[in-house]
């Protein structure tokens, strides 16, 4: 069993009690870590699965309620100073962070006869500008805070496949994809480790009766991912024991077989 005691995360799109991030949030702070997280409510409630205004601070009591702190705030990667905002925020409220997990996503359906520029921006602005930025800006706070040869993290959540009615959404994420291996290449000499995680489709809110039969035979273990199986994995990648995997992408999925 690995600790993740006297580590700080970041965890990036934690706004829903049934969301991937949530699940990451709990399973690190399981483990020790203490959790900084970030939400952006107005996807949540007109474009995304649903808003929950009250659920970042619920959310924060139920990570301090298992002896770690906990913080959190509301992050538009529109704005192109969020990056710097965020990490500023984090070494206010709980310190300097070692593990960065890119949760957060923007995702509207997009296919060959409605994919406008408007839409294909706002794809990149969350999942690859922000998303990038922060890393990088993470990465230059690392170097400057922690004494060297300590562990750092950094996890993309991405995925792939042959969706056409997800062109930005695939589009935006394969950039990221393309990215792990360079930047963990950079970063190894400061210890920090560079991979991607594909959970596949997991049910985090947004599969309703007829998406679940079409998933369903696409699982030959007979379940739909859940968030708690990404977290597991995601765990293991932010502890000390994953310091020899880095510039790759890992695929746990369940044997989906819809690739």
């Amino acid at each position: 069993m690995f600790s993740l005691k006297n580590k700080i995360a970041i965890v990036t799109g934690a706004s829903r009690s049934t969301g991937i991030g949530t699940a990451i949030c709990r399973s690190l702070a399981s483990f020790g870590a203490d959790i900084f997280f970030t939400h952006w409510h107005p996807f949540d409630e007109t474009e995304g699965n649903g808003g929950d205004k009250e659920w970042p601070e619920h959310l924060r009591k139920e990570l301090e309620s298992l002896g770690v702190g906990a913080s959190h705030m509301e992050a538009d990667y529109a704005n192109p100073e969020m990056p710097s905002l965020i990490m500023d925020q984090v070494e206010k409220s709980l310190g300097n962070a070692s593990i960065l997990i890119n949760n957060a996503a923007y995702c509207v359906s997009t296919n060959f006869r409605n994919l406008n520029i408007a839409s294909f921006d706002q794809h990149y602005v969350v999942n690859n500008r922000g998303t990038i930025m922060l890393s990088t800006e993470f990465a230059r706070r690392f170097e400057k805070n922690h004494a060297k040869g300590t562990p750092g993290r950094i996890v993309f959540m991405v995925s792939k496949g042959p969706d056409p009615d997800n062109l930005a959404y695939i589009a935006t994420k394969g950039a990221l994809i393309g990215l792990i291996e360079p930047l963990s290449v950079a970063l190894a000499p400061l210890q920090i480790t560079v991979n991607g995680f594909d959970p596949g489709p997991t049910d985090s809110g947004w599969i309703n009766e007829e998406m679940q039969a079409l998933f369903l035979p696409m699982f030959p273990m007979g379940r739909i991912g859940l968030p708690e199986d990404a977290a597991r994995t995601i765990s293991f990648l932010a502890s000390d024991e994953s310091q020899w995997i880095t510039g790759q992408v890992i695929k746990s999925e369940g044997g989906f077989l819809g690739k």
